[in-house]
């Protein structure tokens, strides 16, 4: 075999690994973000915490992964939320003290991060810093001193206990705060069905 036909030989083989190589890349590439689809709208999505409703337990910036699956799926489940079909499917209930995430159909582009305390039927209010639930106080106790990790000042701290035995808990600087953090989002006027 001559020596030109050899280096032809070798240049060509070297080209198709090359072709073969990209081809290979782009496959696994397209296979990850399916299963990386698949994963988000059916097992479990990422979410930042967008306020400090939630602080003790969650801060802002906070990151968290969500089941998909363990009160159903809704449009909204679903990337771009195609409108295919109208309430939920594989419906599951919440619990007195998750913390859930949601949308509010008055305004879907919005994700409500909260813990869940009232269920269907139940009157919640808060009175006095109080948190009632069907007229009877949660129990409330005193858990120290709450320092946010940028610095500020010290926050009292209370422990929480739901009817059903969940505990957490939730920091208090003054009424009117406690209201706004607990209450001031629509969900609170939204009636409980």
């Amino acid at each position: 075999m001559n020596p030109t036909r050899q280096e032809d030989i070798v240049s060509e083989k070297a080209s198709s690994q090359k072709e073969g190589g990209f081809a290979e890349t782009v496959k696994i590439i397209v296979q990850a973000l399916i299963l990386a689809l698949f994963v988000r709208t059916f097992l479990f999505q990422p979410f930042t915490i967008p306020s400090g409703s939630m602080i003790p337990t969650l801060l802002v910036g906070d990151y968290l992964f969500v089941s998909k699956y363990s009160y159903g799926y809704s449009k909204y489940s679903f990337p771009l939320s195609p409108d295919v079909f109208d309430g939920r499917i594989w419906e599951g209930t919440p619990e007195r003290g998750q913390i859930a995430v949601f949308r509010l159909p008055s305004n879907p582009s919005i994700d409500y991060i909260k813990r869940v305390i009232g269920l269907p039927g139940d009157r919640v209010q808060v009175r006095e810093s109080i948190l009632y639930i069907n007229d009877e106080p949660v129990d409330r106790s005193p858990a120290g001193m709450y320092r946010h990790p940028d610095g500020g000042p010290e926050i009292p701290m209370f422990t929480e206990t739901l009817p059903n035995g969940v505990s957490y808990q939730v920091i208090e600087t003054n009424l009117r705060v406690r209201v706004t953090i607990r209450g001031s989002s629509k969900c609170r006027r939204a009636t409980i069905s």
